[in-house]
């Protein structure tokens, strides 16, 4: 039965004043994002230092892999809809994410570096001294060259006492690394199954959430900031934890300890212990195909894999193409967000123009044309996890007042350390300005958010003036963006899902929340994009010049910068017209 028309369990009892049921959704969710985000904070550099990817095949394959995780929950949260309903739809995905993450632990051997110059093929060693920096060296006939990357593009090879050797033209200097195909397999299949369970999952734990909440709830934006917080808290132990194990004891280690947390957040739905009863089943009167779509699910992970072996195949189109060539040398993967997306958005909109009333009809225009503006949110946001983590490494003095000093993973710790902060702080705040009359706007938060995005990449901007002799900013500098973005990120996301079940109809909520998590698909797509144009050349996933990397990721994050932060003004600018079309909704 739907208790969003029945009201059950509604009064039996709260959780700090909401349905005591989000109590258990919290920390089903926390858990799974245990998971997700220990893997995720290891994901780049495992792909440049362990396989030995360039940064540009890294940072594609990283937003590739992030783009079809929440691709996935357009489908998911229509089949929860439909048929599954949305608790049947967790558990099935929190299995699949669970053996994903296991099937991570498999790496093998660390990929061995080589260089090709002039047509001809040398060996690369990488010396690793204990607390010191990481030397390069080419291997020409028993001798071994230090390699030193210059600012005109060119490479150095030096030889004893420093002195340069030879010198290799701009662009004749092409490193690699030679790494298993078994493995590389391995690790695609763990990344296709993990896309195909955060579908099922994702879209549908939010869901339930919406449904504890009677419609005019006012505590409804509350709940989904306490939500979110437990999104952020199970993000941050994560996140200092699974790096710790992976450098300490290896890769596996650290991909392991994901997936033992995505298996508690499955053993948390399963075993509910009749909590959660009435909540998320599956719609009436329907024929139970449940079995159907997890074998149709499960033959979704060749396909994905097909998805990620083609995107890896692919090669940037040619200067001058313009933007025709440029959509035609997308890979398969890029054709299919940004096709799902152009249909999805209009289409949902006739649809709506159809079947719901007027007043439908523009809350559902208001919910897309903020599902537009949160694509550019995400696109910046989502640096994270790529070029901000390889900014970590490379250009980052990551010590902690001289007393101790985290790895480069850890430093994505912030970003939920700061939500589990300031959730309650802006929890109470919304609920406070709420009953006076004074809350802000969606629109209006959304524009925040923009501002406040651009805002954290021009800070950073602003401290790499202050870089060291060696090219590497106080890792303040880098808290300071996270605390930003941190922030920005509560104006929009626990907004955002709040905005889904309060402006959509009723009965498309779940196919709405998936186009919610579509259109950060799409942004995640172009982070890797964006990623890609601060590739800085590497050695043995290394760097062979910090003043070259500085220079790089100086320059891509002051325009996007910029961007974002106009972008979030004219929002801010149109945002009393929208706000007409939402009808009394806050």
């Amino acid at each position: 039965m739907d208790p969003t028309k029945a009201g059950i369990h509604r009064e039996a009892g709260t959780w700090f004043g909401h349905p005591r049921q989000l109590a258990r959704l919290f920390t089903t969710e926390a858990w799974e994002r245990f998971g997700f985000y220990g893997m995720r904070a290891l994901l780049t550099l495992y792909l440049t230092q362990h396989f030995l990817f360039s940064d540009r095949e890294a940072t594609g394959l990283y937003g590739g892999y992030t783009a079809l995780v929440y691709l996935t929950p357009l489908v998911g949260g229509y089949l929860a809809d439909q048929y599954l309903g949305s608790k049947r739809a967790v558990k099935f995905g929190a299995i699949i994410m669970s053996l994903g993450y296991l099937l991570l632990c498999f790496g093998g051997e660390t990929a061995k570096p080589y260089a090709n110059i002039d047509g001809q093929r040398y060996e690369i060693q990488v010396d690793r001294p204990a607390g010191g920096k990481e030397v390069q060296y080419l291997v020409d006939q028993g001798k071994r060259l230090a390699i030193k990357g210059n600012e005109d593009g060119t490479v150095s090879l030096l030889g004893e006492g420093g002195a340069v050797e030879r010198t290799v033209a701009k662009g004749g200097f092409e490193s690699g690394g030679d790494r298993s195909p078994f493995h590389v397999m391995i690790m695609l299949i763990a990344l296709s199954m993990v896309s195909v369970g955060n579908g099922f999952f994702k879209p549908n734990i939010s869901t339930m959430v919406g449904q504890l909440y009677e419609q005019g709830d006012r505590r409804r934006d509350a709940g989904f900031t306490i939500f979110y917080m437990g999104i952020n808290l199970g993000s941050f132990f994560s996140q200092l934890l699974c790096p710790i194990l992976a450098v300490t004891i290896g890769w596996w280690a650290g991909f392991g300890l994901a997936a033992l947390g995505m298996f508690c957040s499955w053993m948390l739905i399963q075993f509910d212990g009749g909590k959660l009863a009435g909540f998320g089943e599956p719609p009436e009167g329907v024929r139970d195909r449940s079995l159907t779509i997890y074998a149709c699910a499960i033959l979704g992970v060749p396909l994905f894999y097909f998805l990620f072996t083609n995107l890896m195949a692919s090669t940037p189109p040619e200067p001058g193409s313009g933007l025709i060539g440029y959509v035609l040398s997308l890979p398969l993967m890029g054709k299919l967000l940004f096709g799902t997306f152009l249909i999805a958005v209009p289409g949902i909109l006739i649809w709506s123009a159809l079947k719901g009333s007027k007043a439908e009809f523009q809350m559902m225009v208001v919910a897309m044309v903020l599902i537009v503006f949160n694509v550019v949110f995400w696109t910046l946001f989502e640096q994270a996890g790529s070029s901000l983590t390889l900014f970590a490494d490379r250009n980052t003095d990551l010590s902690v007042f001289g007393l101790f000093s985290i790895t480069a993973p850890q430093t994505q710790f912030f970003n939920p350390l700061f939500i589990v902060l300031f959730a309650p702080v802006l929890s109470i705040l919304w609920s406070k300005l709420a009953a006076r009359g004074l809350e802000p706007s969606m629109p209006v938060k959304f524009s925040v958010a923009l501002m406040g995005v651009g805002a954290g990449f021009l800070l950073l901007v602003w401290g790499t003036g202050f870089a060291d002799e060696g090219f590497q900013v106080a890792i303040w500098w880098l808290a300071g963006l996270y605390l930003i973005h941190s922030l920005s990120e509560l104006c929009i996301s626990p907004v955002g899902l709040s905005m889904i079940t309060k402006l959509s109809i009723a009965r498309v909520v779940g196919l709405m929340m998936g186009v919610w998590f579509l259109s950060i698909s799409v942004a995640q797509y172009v982070a890797g994009v964006v990623a890609q144009i601060a590739s800085v050349d590497t050695v043995g996933g290394q760097v062979t010049n910090l003043k070259v990397s500085l220079d790089t990721y100086v320059g891509v994050f002051w325009t996007i910068g910029l961007w974002s932060a106009g972008i979030g003004v004219l929002l801010l600018i149109l945002s009393p017209l929208i706000k007409k079309w939402m009808h009394g909704v806050q």
